[in-house]
């Protein structure tokens, strides 16, 4: 029986000619359904932390094949109550400036400009549910202002630096559209990631988005996992019962009868139309711990999963380049090194799955999934299957090598191993074993 092992590479091979493909021509009505956002973290991006130092790298992003740029909050910082020396992304002090931090409305302004020109989308992080204890708000509209018992705003969950929003107040809910309105009218910007949008109403999100969609078609991304903000508010929310099964089946403590479980909870509880976020790591998890304190060297097989399931993957700041350091959140701190090309590649070839295997879309135009029971409960196998079009992948999610025996229906017929890039025929998978945390990425022939 032959190994089965993952296998890393620099540089992405072409196709073999028997299964060329093509990449998918994108609508500009559903540019999402085949796109990866990668998340910017601007204070540590580089060591001047600011917008034109990170512009250098948008053509190492290009090459790496991210589509959506979401930055995190670009706003000035409250001082008041501030965390650390630099305080808190998320504590905004004026809705309608920059953070100087990072230098001037027209420098984010030409930054929109030039992504724009080299294809990206970009996002910004919108915090929507507080604001800075010191923001311009709280002594012009105190009203604005959920109060404590001491008649003072309130710290929402416990969180100190920041004061609760009313949005029993019609006027705040129009400055707040208004203030969106704003980076949609004057920057360009493509949309929201939406900072604890279950905070919020629903029937603001609303408000906001029809009004948002009459300027352009915005992206919206509510951190939640509610499926009815998902309806008409938001494209797209976080998957966050993957990431946390995934944590737990790298610590063994579940496996992958759990997994099917998340699957099938999405299945049952959202519309065909929306997009679950999938992710191994973003700024929170990051602050907490890296995917690899996580998950070990299971990390890139879960951000394979990621990759296949449906949905939209997710690359926060230095994950392309293996990074496993925590970065400090109220501090200054930068990634280690932007040199790995191993780890560069690597991601590199999972983004260009993503784009030339429509199987593998998000939404109803993505293939329907095939699930291939194992006898192992650490063996996951499943297809994404279009009429011509499919990707299948057969994951160990152990840190034991694992035998493929499938015990119900069995994958069928020829493929090409996406990495290796050669021929194989399905039926020979099992028996195999495959390597701790090994994995195998099959891709149809062209038909």
């Amino acid at each position: 029986m032959k190994a089965i092992k993952i296998s890393l590479f620099v540089v992405v091979a072409a196709m073999i000619a028997a299964c060329a493909t093509k990449p998918v021509v994108q609508n500009p009505d559903v540019w999402d359904r085949n796109a990866v956002m990668y998340e910017v973290n601007v204070r540590q991006y580089t060591v001047p932390g600011t917008f034109n130092a990170f512009a250098e790298y948008l053509p190492q992003l290009k090459k790496l094949g991210v589509n959506v740029l979401w930055f995190m909050p670009i706003n000035p910082i409250s001082k008041k109550d501030r965390k650390g020396t630099l305080g808190s992304y998320y504590a905004v002090q004026n809705y309608k400036a920059v953070n100087p931090e990072f230098g001037t409305a027209d420098d984010f302004k030409k930054l929109v400009a030039e992504a724009h020109k080299m294809g990206f989308k970009v996002i910004l992080d919108w915090v929507a549910n507080h604001t800075g204890r010191d923001n311009v708000w709280i002594a012009q509209h105190p009203d604005w202002y959920v109060k404590d018992s001491t008649g003072k705003p309130l710290a929402p969950n416990g969180w100190s630096d920041v004061a609760q929003l009313n949005y029993k107040n019609k006027d705040l809910r129009a400055a707040m559209i208004d203030a969106m309105l704003y980076w949609v009218k004057d920057f360009d910007v493509d949309g929201f990631r939406c900072d604890y949008a279950v905070g919020v109403p629903l029937d603001f999100w609303l408000e906001a988005r029809t009004a948002l969609d009459k300027v352009k078609p915005v992206f919206m991304l509510a951190e939640g996992d509610k499926p009815s903000y998902t309806v008409k508010a938001f494209n797209m929310d976080y998957n966050w019962r993957l990431l946390h099964t995934m944590n737990e089946i790298a610590k063994g403590t579940q496996n992958t009868t759990n997994l099917d479980q998340v699957v099938q909870y999405t299945d049952s509880a959202y519309s065909a139309s929306a997009i679950k976020m999938n992710f191994i790591t973003n700024h929170d998890e990051n602050t907490n711990g890296s995917e690899y304190k996580r998950m070990g060297d299971g990390a890139n097989t879960f951000a394979v999963l990621t990759y296949a399931l449906p949905g939209m993957p997710l690359i926060y700041t230095g994950q392309e380049v293996g990074m496993k350091k925590s970065l400090l959140f109220f501090d200054k701190d930068t990634v280690p090194t932007w040199n790995n090309p191993t780890e560069f590649a690597f991601y590199q070839s999972l983004n260009e799955l993503k784009h030339t295997q429509p199987a593998l879309n998000a939404g109803p135009t993505g293939g329907k999934m095939i699930r291939y029971s194992t006898a192992s409960p650490w063996v996951y196998s499943f297809s994404r299957v279009l009429p011509n079009d499919s990707v299948m992948v057969v994951l160990n999610l152990s840190a034991k090598p694992q035998q493929v025996h499938f015990t119900g229906q069995k994958p069928a017929g020829q493929w090409i191993n996406w990495e290796k890039k050669n021929g194989v025929n399905a039926l020979t998978l099992e028996g195999d074993t495959l390597a701790p945390w090994g994995y195998e990425i099959l891709v149809s022939r062209t038909k």
